[in-house]
C-alpha cells in the first residue's frame, strides 16, 4: 500500500471540523441588527459583494468577514449605522474567533489512519493565528508532517507544496469539502482530488465537479477515505 500515493493533503475548515455554520449564524445576527435598513436578501448580496471585493485586501477568514460586515453596514445605512451596531459586529467576530472546535465525523480516524501509511499535510486558507488556534484545539496537530496556511489554493500552490513535502503532485491526493479549492485546483496540478461534501458551502467555493477526470473521487464522509486510498494504491 502507498506505492502510488505517498502524500495526502487535508483541508481543515468543514473537512476536519465545523466552520461555515458559525459564519451563517453570524450572518443571521447581522441581518437582525440591520433589519430596519435592508431586507435580508439584499443585505446578504451586499455582504457577499464586499467579501469578494475584500479578499485581496484581507484574505480569507473571520477578520476579513467582520470587516466586510462593518463595511456593508456603513454602506446600507449611508454612513448612519450606530456605533453600538459596529461594536456588536466586532464582538460577534471576536466570539467566532473564540468558538471551540468540533471535529466532524470520522475526521480523527481518517487522519490517524493516513498518518500511519503516508505523509500527511494540512493545507488551509485563512488567518494564520486563527487557523493555528483551531489546529491546536483539534488535537490533530501532532499527526501532520507539515502544515501550510496559504492565501489561495491554486494549482501552482499545490504543485509547490506537494513537491516540498512529498514526491510531487502526481503521487499526492487532496481531500476537502470545497470543489473549487480542494478538488478542481489540485487535479489541475496533477493530484488526485477527493470531494467530501459538507452541507454548508460558501458561495465563492462553488464549482462544477471534474467528473471526466480519472483522478476525481467523491466520498459521503471521511469514513471511506482509507478504503479509497487502498484501492488507488492497489490499482
Amino acid at each position: 500500500m502507498g506505492q502510488k500515493l505517498t502524500t495526502i493533503g487535508f483541508d481543515a475548515d468543514d473537512t476536519l471540523w465545523h466552520n461555515e455554520r458559525f459564519f451563517q449564524m453570524t450572518q443571521a445576527y447581522f441581518a437582525e441588527l440591520l433589519v430596519d435598513h435592508a431586507d435580508r436578501d439584499h443585505l446578504m448580496e451586499r455582504l457577499l459583494e464586499a467579501e469578494k471585493r475584500n479578499i485581496r485586501h484581507y484574505g480569507y477568514g473571520i477578520k476579513g468577514f467582520t470587516l466586510s460586515m462593518i463595511e456593508t453596514a456603513i454602506e446600507v445605512t449611508q454612513d448612519r449605522v450606530p456605533a453600538s451596531v459596529i461594536r456588536q459586529l466586532i464582538e460577534a467576530g471576536q466570539e467566532m474567533l473564540a468558538h471551540p472546535i468540533e471535529l466532524l465525523p470520522h475526521a480523527r480516524e481518517a487522519v490517524e489512519a493516513m498518518a500511519e501509511t503516508h505523509r500527511i499535510v494540512l493545507i488551509t486558507k485563512g488567518d494564520l493565528i486563527d487557523q493555528e488556534r483551531k489546529l491546536a484545539q483539534s488535537g490533530l496537530g501532532e499527526l501532520f508532517d507539515a502544515v501550510e496556511i496559504v492565501s489561495e489554493k491554486t494549482p501552482e500552490v499545490y504543485a509547490t507544496i506537494f513537491g516540498r513535502h512529498g514526491d510531487g503532485p502526481e503521487r499526492a491526493m487532496m481531500v476537502g469539502n470545497s470543489m473549487r479549492s480542494d478538488v478542481v485546483a489540485p487535479i489541475r496540478a496533477g493530484c488526485w482530488g477527493v470531494y467530501v461534501p459538507h452541507g454548508l458551502v460558501w458561495e465563492v467555493e462553488h464549482a462544477e465537479p471534474p467528473k471526466d477526470r480519472r483522478r476525481y473521487h467523491e466520498l459521503p464522509d471521511l469514513g471511506g477515505l482509507e478504503g479509497l486510498v487502498r484501492r488507488i494504491s492497489e490499482t
